[in-house]
């Protein structure tokens, strides 16, 4: 990695805090606010996600951002490459025609969706979010993108979780994270 980009992933690092025993007991919650209120830091990471796209995945057409942090980051990388951005949202918050794939929970289950025509067979796409845990929603938005016969190039996300083992779960698609813990 270069040095620019080393200096950019620092300064990443830097912005993202910790929260012991949040959203409940035993859990690090790792909180992206910090990166969204300093324009530098925000800079680093679209940067950094535009770096890596041009150098993996010239062909791709479209962003898919997943609700509701990748709708953060999604499309101001979707403008910096000159693509499209489309939304996978929880169950019932888009109008018109909607295709959906359920999904497990911990406790109980979910489910996403997008607008039927936001995507066309064959497209190709990269997917998007904030955070890489188990892998439960970004392996749902894969399962509606290959129902919709999209093309999945990978995956990318600020932060894993490596611990939650959430990459085996997104298998054979590539992962790129930009931090580790």
């Amino acid at each position: 990695m270069a040095a620019d980009s080393q200096s950019k992933l620092q300064l990443v690092h830097r912005h993202i805090r910790a929260f012991p025993d949040f959203p409940k007991k035993g859990i690090l919650f790792r909180d992206i606010c910090p990166l969204l209120k300093h324009p530098a830091a925000l800079t680093a990471v679209i940067d950094l996600f535009e770096e890596h796209v041009r150098k993996n995945y010239k062909e791709v057409e479209l962003i898919v951002g997943l609700d509701a942090r990748g709708f953060l980051f999604g499309p101001l990388l979707a403008q910096r490459l000159g693509v499209g951005f489309i939304l996978v949202r929880k169950k019932g918050k888009l109008p018109g025609t909607t295709v959906s794939v359920a999904y497990d929970l911990e406790y109980g289950k979910a489910e996403v969706e997008i607008q039927e025509d936001a995507v066309a067979p064959g497209q190709k796409v990269l997917l998007i979010d904030d955070l890489l845990a188990t892998g439960g929603t970004l392996f749902a938005a894969c399962e509606l993108m290959k129902k919709q016969q999209a093309e999945i190039l990978g995956c990318m996300v600020v932060i894993e979780l490596k611990e939650l083992n959430g990459i085996e779960k997104l298998k054979p698609h590539s992962v790129f994270s930009m931090v580790q813990y």
